[in-house]
C-alpha cells in the first residue's frame, strides 16, 4: 500500500496484511444518512454551536453552526492558503450543503458530505458496521489490481473517458467540467473498480479510522502497521465515508 510517487503522507510504499472485510458498494447517501437522522434525532457537528473553548480568541459571531463550503476563485490564487478556496458558511450542513443561500438541487443520492469522523462513525454504529481502517479502504479501493495508479489502471482518462468525478483544468479557479460535474455527482456514475465498490476514487473525501499525523523529516509514518485486524462477529466494515473539510485519510 501508499505511493512513493504522491503526497508524503502516502509513503513509503510497503505490504500490509489485512483481513476479509464486506464493504459497502457506493460511499452513503444523503438520503441513507437522512434516515439515520430520522431514526436516531442525531445532530452533526457542523449544526452544533461551536464551543468558544475550542475556539480562543474567536470572534464571538463567528460561533455558529456551519462548515466549509469551495468557494471557487476567478483567478489563480496561492495555493499554499487554503482559504483562497475554501470558506466557513453559517448554516451549511448535510441538509443544505452550500448554506441556506444555496441552490436547491435534489442532493439524495449523491454521498452526503459537511459530517465529521464523530458523525460518520455514529452512522455506521447504527448501521452496525464501522469505518474501515487505511489499509483496509486502500485494498478496497484498488480492487485486486497492485502498484497501480488508479483504481481502474495507470491512464487517468482511457480513450478519453472520465473514470471518476475529479477536477479538470487548472486548481482551484479553472474547472473545464469534462466530467460533466461541478461539485458532486450521484454515487454509481462512473465505473465500478475490480470489486464493483463505486466513486472509490474522486467524489468526495473519506474517512477511515486511524489516525492522522503528518509525517517531517524521516519520521515512520503514523499507519505503518503491517497487519490490520478485522472487524468482530457481526460486525461488517463500513468502507465508504463522508466529506468534510480535510480527508479522511490514515
Amino acid at each position: 500500500m501508499g505511493s512513493d510517487d504522491h503526497y508524503p503522507e502516502e509513503g513509503p510504499t510497503r505490504r500490509v496484511e489485512v483481513d476479509g472485510v464486506w464493504m459497502d458498494r457506493t460511499p452513503v447517501t444523503t438520503a441513507e444518512f437522512r434516515e439515520f437522522v430520522e431514526d436516531t434525532g442525531y445532530v452533526t457537528l457542523a449544526e452544533r454551536d461551536p464551543d468558544p473553548a475550542d475556539y480562543p480568541g474567536a470572534d464571538p459571531e463567528m460561533l455558529v453552526p456551519g462548515s466549509a463550503v469551495f468557494v471557487q476563485p476567478d483567478r489563480p490564487v496561492s495555493l499554499r492558503e487554503p482559504s483562497n478556496w475554501w470558506a466557513y458558511v453559517p448554516g451549511a450542513n448535510w441538509r443544505q450543503p452550500l448554506g441556506p443561500d444555496g441552490d436547491e438541487t435534489d442532493r439524495s443520492n449523491h454521498p452526503v458530505v459537511h459530517v465529521a469522523h464523530e458523525d460518520a462513525a455514529a452512522y455506521a454504529e447504527w448501521a452496525d458496521k464501522r469505518l474501515p481502517t487505511e489499509a483496509e479502504h486502500e485494498r478496497a479501493s484498488r480492487g485486486g489490481l497492485e502498484a497501480k495508479e488508479f483504481a481502474w489502471g495507470d491512464e487517468f482518462m482511457p480513450d478519453g473517458n472520465p473514470m471518476a468525478n475529479t477536477w479538470q483544468g487548472t486548481f482551484p479557479y479553472e474547472n473545464t467540467e469534462v466530467d460533466g460535474y461541478v461539485r458532486t455527482s450521484p454515487v454509481g456514475a462512473f465505473p465500478a473498480n475490480g470489486y464493483g465498490l463505486e466513486d472509490i476514487i474522486g467524489n468526495v473525501w473519506e474517512w477511515t479510522n486511524d489516525w492522522f499525523r503528518a509525517r517531517t523529516g524521516g519520521e515512520t509514518p503514523a499507519c505503518l502497521r503491517r497487519r490490520t485486524p478485522a472487524a468482530g462477529p457481526g460486525r461488517r466494515a463500513w468502507a465508504r465515508g463522508t466529506r468534510v473539510g480535510y480527508r479522511g485519510k490514515c
